[in-house]
């Protein structure tokens, strides 16, 4: 069982040469806010990031919305002492998140470098959840078997890119490309061909 404690977020974010910098996370804060006010044709007034970790999309949301409403949702108990008032991240997983009484819709929801590492029945009822929280764009990041990349494999779940797109399909997930999602019932926003098949 992992730990996501100090140690973890110190080798996998620390600043001595983090696996995603800063610069390419605010890049995909960028693209996850201009997908959602596509859709939405407004700003982004909301944001749900689940598995925030420490909250590193955050400050580039907020950057580009400042008065943007963020909820950090992350299972470490380390990050939520540590960051969880001042960055408002309570203690949760992807599993439970349906459960956390978050009440409202988010006009955008980030599940980012999350979802390769869960086991099948929690990645489908936190999708199902997140669908439900969604009232826009869900960005969601995740590796294939057939992807290289460079990070934490310990946990990784090996699936096939044919096996992500059934599960998101399954779980009423529409693709707009680029790692951005919409609830079915959003697909009428979205032309043919910005629909991914």
């Amino acid at each position: 069982m992992k730990h996501y404690d100090e140690a973890y977020f110190t080798r996998w974010y620390g600043r001595r040469g983090p696996v995603i910098d800063d610069g390419l996370i605010a890049q995909r804060a960028r693209l996850a806010l201009a997908a959602a006010e596509y859709v939405l044709e407004r700003d982004v007034r909301s944001v749900l990031d689940v598995g925030c970790g420490e909250g590193r999309w955050r400050a580039p949301l907020r950057r580009a919305r400042p008065g943007l409403a963020y909820q950090g949702v992350d299972p470490s108990e380390y990050v939520v002492r540590r960051f969880g008032r001042r960055r408002n991240i309570r203690l949760g997983t992807l599993g439970t998140v349906g459960r956390l009484g978050l009440g409202q819709s988010f006009d955008l929801v980030v599940c980012s470098d999350v979802l390769h590492y869960l086991p099948m029945a929690e990645l489908r009822r936190g999708l199902v959840a997140l669908r439900r929280l969604a009232g826009g764009v869900l960005w969601l990041d995740a590796y294939a078997a057939e992807d290289e990349f460079v990070g934490d494999r310990e946990g990784w779940q090996r699936r096939s890119e044919r096996a992500w797109r059934r599960i998101f399909a399954e779980t009423g997930l529409v693709s707009c490309g680029l790692n951005c999602w919409v609830p079915r019932r959003l697909e009428r926003r979205l032309t043919a061909l910005e629909r991914g098949r």
